[in-house]
């Protein structure tokens, strides 16, 4: 079966660093004190949230639920569509030169299982407080943060 860093490697191997429209998901776990989980990218010292692309055959929801336990180590229960992120303020360009513009279907949660572990990608995880969320944010995961303090 081809994975999703198969399918963008054959992509690549195409097209170059040309932009691609790249699918994926995050969620939003929160704590019973509402804080919400983040990670601390080891790519490009950014924090984001839980999340990565789709697998060739994966549902969002899939993905969402896969990502965070791959990333964090959490088991995920009942997930609840947050919203739908694309458009210029998804555009990135990785440290490589490959450019995507992404769309995100972001879920969020507040039902989860588990002790949270650091993966490979990442040098830190954990929650924060709505009003104390990290500096250095992911430039693709600001319009998410931005639709989550709107709604505080």
């Amino acid at each position: 079966m081809t994975t999703s860093r198969d399918y963008m490697r054959e992509l690549r191997s195409l097209v170059g660093s040309r932009p691609l429209i790249m699918c994926g998901a995050s969620l939003l776990i929160f704590d019973r004190e509402n804080r919400v989980l983040m990670l601390h990218r080891n790519d490009n010292d950014t924090w984001c949230f839980p999340g990565g692309a789709m697998e060739l055959g994966e549902s969002t929801e899939e993905t969402a639920r896969l990502e965070a336990y791959e990333e964090t180590g959490l088991r995920i229960g009942d997930v609840e569509l947050f919203s739908v992120f694309s458009g210029e303020g998804m555009h990135y360009v990785y440290l490589n030169g490959d450019e995507v513009h992404n769309v995100d279907v972001v879920y969020r949660t507040n039902a989860y299982e588990g002790a949270l572990r650091l993966d490979h990608e990442n040098r830190d995880v954990r929650f924060f407080r709505l009003d104390e969320l990290p500096e250095r944010i992911s430039p693709p995961v600001l319009p998410v943060v931005r639709k989550l303090l709107t709604q505080v």
